[in-house]
């Protein structure tokens, strides 16, 4: 019986295990060789959906926790980290991209107030539900340890945005990741999805749409 029960989960860990390699590595690796740009956030609708079935299918997931848990946001800590990515930002451009800095116009601020606006919703919430909720839900039995589950996460979510083609953005959200996860673990959904929209919110603010806009990736080949 206890050899039955041994090799049913080794059939369940192996299946969970491409599928997690299908969603976390081939369609990353396949949006980055092969889609248009234009096409990023239809394509991240259709995987926050399917991500949404898996979650649904998987069983015993506190849907109540996406809306939970707003009362442990750690908001002051929110707000030095915004203005810590805002001067990392700032001294990256500076570093890399000095002439990329755009002054603050009527245009640029009526720009900003739609990025700000919208980012939250249409690209930091997708993308938390997939790699936080569904990730640690559905695959983190995978992993042997919490601190293994972090590594990996933070891996996972850099290696999907190899479509910008950018060793900057792969180090930014390997950090951006990890701090999104442990907040996810520690505080739940809703600060993990404020966090990430502030992030990108300031990154943009501060010129970084240079490296994070995919009307501006250019495929090294």
């Amino acid at each position: 019986m206890a050899a039955m029960v041994d090799q049913t989960d080794a059939i369940r860990r192996w299946r969970l295990s491409i599928e997690f390699a299908a969603l976390y590595l081939a369609a990353p690796l396949l949006i980055a060789l092969f889609m248009p740009g234009r096409l990023l956030f239809p394509a991240l609708g259709l995987l926050m959906v399917a991500g949404l079935i898996l979650l649904w299918f998987t069983g015993g997931f506190d849907w109540r926790s996406l809306i939970r848990g707003w009362g442990n946001v750690p908001w002051l800590k929110v707000l030095v980290f915004a203005l810590s990515v805002g001067v990392i930002a700032w001294v990256i451009m500076q570093l890399t991209r000095p002439g990329y800095i755009r002054p603050l116009t009527v245009e640029r601020l009526r720009f900003l107030v739609m990025v700000w606006t919208l980012y939250p919703l249409l690209s930091a919430l997708p993308q938390e539900l997939i790699f936080r909720p569904l990730f640690f839900h559905r695959y983190g039995s995978l992993f042997r340890d919490e601190r293994t589950a972090l590594l990996v996460n933070a891996l996972v979510f850099s290696f999907a945005h190899l479509m910008y083609w950018s060793w900057v953005v792969a180090v930014m959200t390997f950090v951006g990741g990890w701090i999104f996860a442990r907040a996810y673990l520690r505080q739940g959904f809703p600060s993990a999805w404020v966090l990430h929209g502030i992030a990108g919110n300031m990154l943009f603010a501060m010129g970084m749409g240079a490296y994070f806009y995919s009307g501006n990736v250019v495929r090294p080949f």
